[in-house]
């Protein structure tokens, strides 16, 4: 069930009134129905998968109680690196097998060995990545004892499955997200009516920025062979505002649905194109996943705490799986690397924690020094996107190759005007409130310029918007 859909729009309101009407007695039935309701609404993707996050569910819940009542550390050990394996060995074969296949092939053949490799048609469970992770943050925080084991299955189960966050993140934390799960909510009008807000932008930047940059991207990195400089570069940037406008969307849209129903998810973007070097992009792009990382990855491996060798190999070690992460394809891997290599002259110089603050804080325009280091970050970004997009490496190496030529100074053969100046607005909106939570708590302007704002807004998804039920980038992850 897609969030830009006519049935999620249908199951949305009859959620929310059974919610808030009939099981709003005990917060114990508003789980039992918010379990009810993720079940159905991963099944409508495909049903037979169900059973997969049924399994990871149980494996993680009873894996928690089994290191909690462990006699000594050898015996919690033992269900932490059990649980960590099957987990682990599920994402592998759904998302890793052809690829690790293929690559061993390779490597043998260019040895002078001849292989016959066997192919699985692995479909990948949608959401696969995000719900296994949410189950080895949890154990990984038993076991360190930064949380007890959960006793109630239902309450884990929701922690684990919840609809909003279920197949595209943000990645929560037990810490976070079951507290709130374990207690009465009530009602807020404010907290419901800004949660609308968030799902407003959300549609905005997905229906009308990312789906109207699509088609665009689509036929410019397909037939790059034959478009010009000036188009490839106009490509690349428009994918780097379509992945934007995607996933920052949908996490906007799932930040705002949970909201409604009383329970905050961790902030997954904080306006990452307004960064002023590559370290504070990653402190805005997918905060959730990075944070993961730096958590259950770069700290146990020492993080910043040995010499800057164990730093920069710590650094190369979290992009590479990051990029990893995101597909079974070279193309991430090496997309994780330029990352890392971006990030370099900044842990050298041990510059990497310069820009913490929002750029021109308090103010409404930036410095000429902030402009450029935006610019310049914004442009080492899209050079990377490029990797992410392509479907090759050879094809990301040829299309950035097009681009460095004398004619990248010829006008392009089309300018799409009206999706520049559709990104154009969303860049304003978001500038004048990037101090906020999201790009829609606009506090600056009094009642009736907000409602008016709004207004426009729903008038240019009515306008513009692709009503083609488009799914997310972030689903075949």
């Amino acid at each position: 069930m897609l969030f830009n859909s006519i049935g999620f729009l249908i199951f949305l309101p009859i959620v929310f009134c059974l919610y808030w009407f009939v099981f709003n007695k005990k917060y114990q039935n508003q789980n039992k129905l918010l379990l009810l309701a993720s079940f159905y609404f991963y099944a409508c993707w495909d049903w037979r998968f169900l059973f997969l996050l049924m399994f990871s569910i149980g494996l993680d819940y009873f894996s928690g109680i089994k290191i909690e009542n462990s006699r000594n550390k050898r015996e919690a050990k033992f269900w932490l690196t059990l649980s960590i394996v099957i987990n682990l060995g599920f994402l592998g074969f759904f998302k890793y097998y052809n690829f690790f296949i293929e690559s061993f092939a390779d490597l043998l053949g260019g040895m002078g060995f001849k292989v016959n490799i066997w192919l699985l048609n692995v479909i990948l469970p949608v959401g696969i990545s995000f719900y296994t992770f949410h189950g080895l943050s949890y154990v990984i925080d038993v076991y360190k004892k930064r949380i007890r084991a959960e006793r109630s299955f239902i309450d884990y189960a929701v922690f684990v499955s919840y609809f909003p966050l279920l197949v595209a993140g943000p990645i929560e934390r037990a810490t976070h997200l079951l507290p709130q799960i374990q207690k009465k909510r009530t009602f807020s009008y404010e907290q419901a009516a800004d949660g609308m807000r968030q799902i407003l932008w959300g549609f905005f930047k997905k229906m009308v920025i990312a789906d109207n940059c699509a088609p665009l991207v689509n036929e410019i990195f397909t037939h790059y062979q034959t478009e010009s400089p000036a188009n490839l570069l106009i490509g690349a940037v428009l994918f780097a505002f379509q992945i934007y406008g995607d996933f920052s969307g949908y996490s906007d849209i799932a930040l705002g649905v949970s909201r409604l129903f009383g329970i905050e998810l961790l902030k997954n973007f904080a306006f990452p194109y307004f960064s002023r070097d590559i370290a504070e992009f990653w402190r805005r792009w997918h905060i959730s996943l990075s944070s993961w990382f730096r958590d259950y990855l770069y700290i146990p491996l020492g993080g910043s705490k040995g010499g800057l060798g164990m730093k920069i190999r710590n650094t190369f070690i979290i992009f590479l799986v990051s990029g990893f992460w995101h597909g079974a394809n070279w193309t991430f891997i090496i997309w994780g690397g330029l990352n890392a290599l971006f990030f370099m002259p900044l842990l050298i110089m041990e510059k990497n924690r310069t820009n913490i603050e929002v750029a021109a804080q308090g103010k409404w325009f930036p410095s000429f020094k902030e402009i450029l280091q935006i610019l310049i970050t914004f442009c080492a970004t899209c050079i990377a996107w490029i990797f992410f997009r392509s479907e090759s490496v050879l094809q990301a190496f040829e299309y950035i190759k097009r681009i460095f030529s004398l004619e990248l100074f010829s006008f392009p053969a089309q300018m799409p005007v009206k999706v520049f100046a559709l990104t154009a607005c969303m860049l304003i909106i978001e500038w004048i409130n990037r101090e906020q939570f999201h790009g829609l708590q606009i506090r600056r302007f009094n009642p009736w310029v907000r409602r008016i704002l709004y207004g426009i807004i729903i008038y240019i998804i009515l306008r513009y918007a692709n009503f083609g039920n488009n799914e997310f980038i972030y689903f075949q992850f």
